[in-house]
């Protein structure tokens, strides 16, 4: 039986966006992210699974602790590259919400996908 392992609607600022405006004041990211294993997990070994603290640590190393990325697609990228180096991941998907983008007027909430495949 296929087994996922997520981290859904992780919330963090950062200085990314198109437009260089957005580089000057932080604005939400709302993060979830979904790793399907390509292989068994056996219970007490975590090297079977992919652990949730590396999840958020690759958001972390993204979009807290880099220079400002201009789109989201490139986020996503660079977020699930950092994960795919797991053995255990045969997909990892990557949903960036935006929910301050700027728009021509209130209403929607903008977002990408990106998903990897192994």
């Amino acid at each position: 039986m296929p087994i996922s392992v997520g981290l859904d609607n992780y919330l963090v600022h950062g200085v990314h966006g198109f437009y260089d405006e957005e580089h000057l004041n932080s604005q939400p990211f709302n993060i979830s992210i979904r790793v399907d294993l390509s292989s068994t997990v056996e219970d007490g070994k975590i090297g079977t699974t992919v652990d949730y603290a590396q999840l958020q640590q690759a958001v972390d190393a993204v979009v807290l602790n880099s220079e400002p990325i201009r789109l989201l697609e490139t986020m996503a990228h660079r977020i699930a590259e950092m994960i795919q180096s797991s053995e255990n991941a045969e997909t990892v998907f990557v949903r960036i919400e935006k929910p301050e983008a700027p728009l021509p007027h209130p209403g929607g909430l903008p977002f990408i996908e990106y998903t990897w495949n192994r």
